[in-house]
């Protein structure tokens, strides 16, 4: 999956908690929403930069339940991160690992785009 194509999935997918997301579309996300974040943050326009957090905060929980749903976890693994330094390094772990066969929450999405 290419970076736009990520990024188009997971806007197209606004608010879908459904579902599973490759590695792929999560990270290039991920990278897409910090690089518009420090442009927005060098041009000065600090409400820019609040529009875009609340813009992209429900797309941006929507993809990371989805990755977690990819490794066989519940959405509800996300508040790990609410533990203070291992919760980051934990989720940071969870979202880096390679998708599971065919679960609970859909078929591997590895081998249907494949």
């Amino acid at each position: 999956m290419g970076f736009l194509d990520a990024v188009k999935s997971v806007f197209s997918q606004y608010a879908t908690f459904s579902g599973r997301a490759r590695r792929s579309e999560y990270w290039y996300f991920v990278l897409f929403n910090y690089i518009v974040s420090i442009v927005l943050v060098l041009t000065g326009v600090q409400m820019l930069s609040y529009i875009w957090s609340l813009a992209t905060l429900i797309p941006g929980l929507a993809v990371a339940v989805r990755r977690m749903h990819d490794i066989g976890k519940s959405g509800w693994f996300l508040l790990i991160g609410f533990i203070p330094i291992v919760g980051f390094i934990w989720l940071l772990v969870l979202c880096c690992k390679d998708s599971q066969p065919d679960n609970q929450y859909g078929p591997n999405p590895k081998a249907v785009t494949e």
